[in-house]
């Protein structure tokens, strides 16, 4: 690519590539951009050297964890690729780059087909309305099995999935592919790194299958348009140019869904994956804009047109040793200069564009302007992150912003040393602003600091960051459960404070009433009193006393919940009353009475949501039974279930390293707090004598 080449808006191409961990999707954007010349050396997942995939923590890991931009230029078209994480713990990677990009690609490998990851990618897809198609890769590896790819996905995610391509050859055997479109067969040149070919007539003996799946190919395009139609029903053939362009139709009204098939790792197909994508995807152009918001809360509309005042959506913060935090974006509207002073309306603030560029992987290549609907990168923002939005200050706007999801696996961090500590609140909030789907936080009531992220591996990949980028060392511990105590039966009681020690006493009395509210209500107070046996400018006090000592707890010191205090009788002294001394009144008539209204241990309870394949339903079902889980029911679809159970969140610890383990990485769970059960009995005793342990520790 020429160093400073502008592209106009209907020269721009913004496709993600999403799929299930392990698919090819890295690889495919490596041997695209290498097919293109874009990129000048190719690179490869195992080594640790492809494009998209060069952070330590990825190089580790052997997988993706963030969202990677690159691009290349095929035919005078610039092609924004986004590469995305294929693990569920990096979900919110995944939906940033879904929010910018005006297509899809989404992989499957030719042995695995639909996998659980899969239809997520494919629901993020559906729920932004964006064009798609298919590719099967790994076409060369043992056990490639293209039409039993085809069918999983008719049977799992769409029965709009039409073949353009089918292969010749598969598993070694795999050297070539038949355009359905042309009719003529690519036949790959062995050792070459580009993906090469020879165009060719189909081999004889694949004839029968091409001809199979072109009418197929002819009937659904056939569909997409009357004229069409009419010429197919007349025994017409459909054209290359109008097959083209009714499947680009297709695409984008959602009613086809193309697919192709090749292998990165030989780079057979690039060029005809390249080629598509520039013909099939739509330019921004064509994408109708957005709806924006103004300062005033006006919505004014927000076109991917030159013309129009700049706005651009920061979708992904990365922080960078020497260089600082780098802020990805895409230009929504108009056109932006390097040096451009823009407006970041939502936080108030100027921001200068210096050294305006273009992402490739891990390089940043610096350009004079950006288009509308192009992909940029910029460095050193005071004071914009992720899901800010950056406009021209003739035209201050707020656009829609990542719907990011809630982290809900929880983990305790503790500083290795006292100046890991120290750091430690700095540097979390610096990677919250990395990285919106992780958070933390101290919890004053657990002595703890809770970090949250969407799994296992997601929390260990920050803590690998934190180590790395800013030299502080945490451990992870297991987070302390903020059990509650509550009250299962009525009594009564009195507290009686008096004290005489020369000169003024203090007098307190007061009888109370305590009874169970129903789960959820939390603490009443009914003040009782009549004949102005304790003064009313006294009974707050009783209250205050009461609260302060059901925070402290009956049974093992945790808060008491859901009970009704009634203060109904008591007696006073006209010299010796206070409010402290009716407090203190308070406190001592709770703790005479609590105990006598049979206290119970109440445990949080979280609602979990595993979806997984049909084949390790009942390995999942024991497992939760295991951890006193209470199956709520099951929804099944084709060929997978999702079971939800409510599980105490003492038995959840490290349950998606669990998971993983039974299902191969093939099911994910979601996790939302349900409320407060009681603690069966048997294991109350236990559990109050180790919480009396740890709390004299």
């Amino acid at each position: 690519m020429a160093a400073g080449k502008e592209y106009p808006t209907d020269r721009i191409r913004n496709v993600v590539v999403l799929g299930h961990g392990g698919s090819g999707k890295t690889s495919l954007v490596d041997a695209l951009c290498f097919a293109a010349g874009s990129s000048k050396r190719r690179g490869s997942v195992d080594d640790g050297t492809a494009l998209t995939m060069y952070t330590p923590e990825e190089i580790d890991h052997g997988v993706s964890i963030q969202c990677t931009p690159a691009h290349c230029d095929y035919q005078g078209t610039k092609i924004n690729l986004l590469d995305t994480p294929g693990f569920m713990d990096f979900t919110g990677e995944v939906l940033a780059a879904v929010r910018v990009a005006d297509a899809a690609v989404i992989v499957l490998g030719a042995t695995s087909g639909v996998e659980v990851g899969t239809e997520t990618v494919w629901e993020f897809c559906e729920s932004r309305g964006l064009p798609r198609l298919f590719f099967v890769s790994m076409m060369d590896k043992e056990h490639a099995d293209f039409e039993k790819v085809y069918r999983d996905i008719k049977d799992h995610l769409t029965e709009k999935v039409v073949p353009v391509e089918i292969p010749i050859g598969e598993g070694e055997d795999f050297r070539g592919i038949i355009n359905l479109f042309s009719g003529r067969a690519h036949i790959y040149k062995p050792g070459t790194t580009t993906g090469e070919y020879e165009e060719t007539d189909i081999p004889d003996e694949l004839q029968g299958k091409f001809e199979e799946w072109e009418t197929e190919l002819q009937e659904t395009l056939a569909t997409t348009n009357e004229a069409l139609l009419e010429t197919y029903l007349e025994g017409g053939k459909i054209s290359r140019e109008e097959a083209i362009e009714a499947m680009a139709l297709g695409m984008a009204r959602g009613d086809v869904i193309p697919l192709f098939c090749g292998s990165a790792a030989k780079s057979y197909g690039m060029q005809a994956l390249l080629r598509k994508l520039v013909e099939l995807c739509p330019h921004p152009g064509e994408t109708g804009g957005e709806e924006a918001t103004t300062p005033d809360g006006a919505e004014v509309l927000v076109a991917p047109e030159d013309g129009e005042p700049f706005s651009a959506l920061i979708f992904k913060t990365a922080s960078e040793p020497h260089v600082g935090e780098l802020s990805f974006f895409r230009v929504v509207s108009g056109t932006v200069s390097n040096g451009a002073e823009v407006r970041n309306a939502e936080r108030g603030v100027t921001e200068k564009l210096n050294h305006l560029s273009i992402p490739m992987g891990r390089e940043r290549l610096e350009v004079p302007r950006l288009h509308a609907g192009d992909i940029g990168v910029v460095a050193k923002l005071k004071d914009s992150h992720t899901n800010d939005t950056l406009s021209a200050p003739t035209r201050p706007v707020v656009l829609p912003k990542i719907e990011f999801p809630k982290p809900d696996i929880a983990v305790a961090l503790r500083g290795v040393g006292r100046s890991d500590d120290d750091k430690l609140g700095e540097v979390l909030s610096r990677i919250h602003e990395e990285d919106p789907t992780f958070a933390a936080e101290f919890n004053p009531e657990l002595h703890q600091t809770i970090a949250r992220g969407l799994g296992e591996l997601h929390i260990d990949v920050q803590i690998e960051r934190m180590k790395r980028k800013y030299g502080v060392n945490v451990e992870i511990e297991q987070p302390r459960i903020a059990y509650r105590e509550t009250i299962t039966k009525a009594a009564e009681g009195q507290g009686r404070f008096k004290k005489q020690t020369g000169g003024r006493g203090q007098f307190g009395d007061c009888w109370i009433r305590l009874k169970p509210l129903p789960r959820g209500e939390g603490y009443r107070f009914v003040d009782s009193i009549k004949g102005g046996v304790i003064p009313s400018k006294y009974v707050p006090s009783v209250d205050k006393g009461i609260q302060e000592a059901a925070a402290e707890g009956i049974l093992a010191g945790y808060p008491v919940v859901d009970f009704e205090a009634e203060c109904y009788d008591g007696s006073y002294h006209s010299v010796d009353s206070s409010d402290i001394a009716f407090k203190v009144a308070g406190s001592m008539a709770f703790k005479k009475v609590a105990p006598s209204c049979r206290p119970v241990l109440l445990e949080p309870v979280i609602e979990v949501s595993v979806t997984t394949p049909d084949d390790y339903v009942g390995d999942i079902m024991s497992d939760l039974n295991q951890r006193r889980g209470k199956v709520l029911g099951m929804d099944p679809g084709k060929g997978r279930t999702t079971i939800r159970a409510l599980v105490p969140e003492a038995e959840l610890y490290k349950y998606a390293t669990s998971l993983r383990s039974i299902t191969q990485g093939r099911a994910h769970h979601t996790r939302a707090f349900h409320g407060y059960e009681p603690v069966p009995e048997h294991e109350t005793q236990k559990l109050v004598a180790e919480l009396k342990a740890q709390a004299e520790a």
